[in-house]
C-alpha cells in the first residue's frame, strides 16, 4: 500500500532534507571538514605522545646506567658539563 502525500508536502520534505544535509555537512560547528581536521590533529598528538614516552624510557635507562656506573658518570660530566679535576687543565677544541 502506497501512502499518497500532497505535492507540497513532498517538496517540503525534500527541501527540509536538503537544508538539513547542507547544514550538517558544511555549516554546523561539527561539520565534516572539522571532524577530519580534528581526527588528523588527534593522530598527530598520539604520535607525539608515543615519541615522548619512548624518549622518557630512554632517559630513564640512561639515568639508571649513569647512577650505577661511576666511571660513566665521570665521563658524562666531563663531556657534557666540561667538569674537571682541580689539578687538570681543560682545552676546548672548536672545529670551524
Amino acid at each position: 500500500m502506497k501512502i499518497k502525500l500532497p505535492k507540497f508536502k513532498k517538496s517540503f520534505y525534500l527541501i527540509f532534507s536538503m537544508f538539513f544535509l547542507t547544514w550538517m555537512l558544511f555549516i554546523d560547528a561539527n561539520d565534516v571538514f572539522t571532524q577530519f581536521q580534528l581526527e588528523r590533529q588527534r593522530k598527530n598528538l598520539e604520535d607525539e605522545k608515543a615519541y615522548y614516552l619512548n624518549k622518557i624510557e630512554e632517559v630513564k635507562k640512561d639515568r639508571e646506567e649513569l647512577l650505577s656506573n661511576d666511571a660513566l658518570l665521570e665521563k658524562f660530566a666531563r663531556e657534557k658539563y666540561l667538569m674537571k679535576k682541580p689539578t687538570e687543565d681543560l682545552f676546548i677544541v672548536v672545529e670551524e
